[in-house]
This record gives C-alpha cells, sequence and structure tokens, in this order.
C-alpha cells in the first residue's frame, strides 16, 4: 500500500527538508523516498510515493496540508461553474515530474523489484475536491450525485479522462509492472449506488488504458456490498481491507481475478510477536489459494513501529 516509508527516520529526515508536495513533485526526492523502504525491508515491489491529490492539482485545484495536519486544498469545488473550470489538457505536460522519476526508481531497483504506479479513483478524488481537502464526513460529493445528476456525471467525466490520460503516461514510460487504482472513499456510498458512482468510471479507465499492465482496484469498505461491481471493472487483482475474510472472498471470484491484502495496519503499532502471528494466520488461510499477493488493507501510518513491519517481511519470506 501507499506510503510504506512513512514512519522510517529516513524519511523523516527528508521531511525535514522538503515539504511533502516539494518531495512528490521532484523527481530525484520522490525516487530516493520510493527506495527506502526497498532499502530496509527487501520487499518484493515498490509503489511509486505520489499523492492521488495530483490529479486535482493538474485541473487547477492545488493543495497542500494545514499547520494541523490534513489536507488542504486551495478552494472547494461547488458549482457547476466551479466544475467547467477544471481543465482538463496538458495533464501529462503537467505531471511529467511523474514520468521522470519512474525510469529513476526502475533503474535503481534492477529488475529483481517490480514498480507499481497508481491514481486516485474518480470518485475518492470528487470528494476530496469537493469536501476542499481532509473531513470528517464526505458528504458534497454523494449531494451532487442524488441531487445534481448531470453535474455530478460532468465532473467525474473530467477526473476520469485525467485518471485515464495520467496512468496511461505511467504505462508508458516502460518503467512500471502494474497500475493501483485507490478509491479510499468507495465504502461511502450504498451498494445500491457504488456502480453509478464509481464502478463505472473505474471501468472506464481499466477499459481505456493500452497495453497489458496489469491493475489493481482498491475500493475500501466497498467488497462486501459492491462485489459484483467491482468485478465488473475488468481489474486483474481487488484489493481487500482487513474487514473482509480474504480466503472467503477469494473463493468467490473468477479463477482470472486475484487479490490482494489484507493484513490490518493496526498491527504495525503493536509488537513483532503480534504482527507475526496475524500475518501468520493470514497466510495459513490463504494456503492453496492462488493469485493472493500479500499486503496492508490500508496504508502504513506514521505511527508504525519498524520492528513490526520487519517481523511480517520475515514471516512472509519464511512461509512455506
Amino acid at each position: 500500500m501507499r506510503q510504506a516509508g512513512r514512519s522510517l527516520p529516513e524519511y523523516l529526515a527528508v521531511k525535514e527538508k522538503h515539504s511533502f508536495v516539494e518531495i512528490v513533485q521532484t523527481p530525484e526526492l520522490a525516487t530516493e523516498v520510493t527506495l527506502q523502504p526497498i532499502r530496509r525491508f527487501d520487499m518484493d515491489a515498490a509503489i511509486l510515493f505520489s499523492d492521488i491529490l495530483v490529479i486535482s492539482e493538474a485541473m487547477g485545484q492545488p493543495y497542500g496540508f494545514a499547520d494541523k495536519g490534513g489536507i488542504k486544498m486551495d478552494f472547494k469545488i461547488e458549482t457547476e461553474a466551479d466544475v467547467e473550470r477544471l481543465e482538463t489538457d496538458a495533464i501529462r505536460e503537467k505531471l511529467n515530474y511523474v514520468a521522470e522519476a519512474l525510469p529513476m526508481i526502475r533503474s535503481e531497483l534492477g529488475e529483481k523489484t517490480a514498480l507499481i504506479g497508481f491514481s486516485g479513483a474518480p470518485w475518492t478524488l470528487a470528494n476530496y475536491m469537493m469536501e476542499g481537502g481532509s473531513a470528517r464526513e464526505f458528504n458534497a460529493a454523494k449531494s451532487l450525485f442524488y441531487t445534481q445528476p448531470q453535474v455530478f456525471h460532468r465532473l467525474m467525466e473530467k477526473i476520469t479522462g485525467c485518471v485515464t490520460e495520467y496512468l496511461q503516461m505511467q504505462i508508458d514510460t516502460g518503467s512500471i509492472d502494474a497500475v493501483q487504482i485507490f478509491d479510499t472513499q468507495g465504502g461511502v456510498l450504498a451498494p445500491e449506488a457504488f456502480e453509478e458512482a464509481s464502478g463505472k468510471w473505474i471501468r472506464q479507465i481499466i477499459q481505456e488504458l493500452k497495453g497489458d499492465t496489469p491493475v489493481i482496484v482498491f475500493s475500501k469498505g466497498a467488497a462486501a456490498g459492491s462485489r459484483e461491481e467491482l468485478i465488473k471493472t475488468g481489474a486483474n487483482l481487488l484489493s481487500l481491507d482487513w474487514t473482509m475474510n480474504l480466503a472467503e472472498f477469494r473463493k468467490s471470484l473468477p479463477d482470472h481475478v486475484g487479490v490482494q491484502g489484507n493484513l490490518d495496519p493496526i498491527f504495525l503499532r503493536t509488537n513483532p510477536e503480534v504482527a507475526a502471528a496475524e500475518t501468520q494466520r493470514i497466510l495459513d488461510e490463504m494456503k492453496g489459494l492462488n493469485g493472493h499477493v500479500f499486503n496492508l488493507g490500508h496504508g502504513v501510518t506514521p505511527e508504525s513501529q519498524i520492528d513490526c513491519i520487519q517481523s511480517v517481511v520475515t514471516t512472509i519470506k519464511n512461509y512455506s
């Protein structure tokens, strides 16, 4: 999952000198931070260090971080006029710093370690763009979906086109082995709304991507009520949070769709023995089931302990 290195002292040392946005937008810094957890833990795959909101910034809605934490965008998308003002041209040029970083990362990784690119899903991006950043509850996008469907559709068309272009740009560098689409707000939708508000837009992205790069879809909290809609997206791999039984979910999928997950990130804040035991439990449950990529059920938190992360990695590598 994203933010794999955010609890590491070497990452914090970089953060002392550079802002988060500066790291994201500077290829050399993004490369360094992407590589840090690989150097320390020798994981099988690295994920590009970036942020889902690079899309909103490229569309003309800059973001940063408030003094007391949390995302703060320069303004909210509130009206139809705001939606129409969003820019959809020159996405590759505006996000070229990512296209520059990926070959640098690949060169450092060599061929042993996979590299994953990513983007936020249109529904999740719409939530942040309409709230103007982090929020206790994300209601603005849902309200627009139900009350002004034509405006909502226009917003999603614009975001979806930009996400597609962004992911295609990453694929076209020839540096990545897979892309992941993060729909962290998928679970706020009722199951009967998921397809129209989120699933169809993810499916459109996957259908329009050129080439055969595998696509991973993570929709936090949505798998229980929207399994069929997630399958219909065309993803090669569905990533699960920790609230679902991974083995049972895998058995319910077509053979050609794999799973990723689903250790609760809280175990990285316990102790090495507890973290190892939970990792072992998941591995035992998945034994004999093809198509499983072990991962967390969401991102690494800043409070995660290095010895717990190492314990999880060691348990996986020693498992037989």
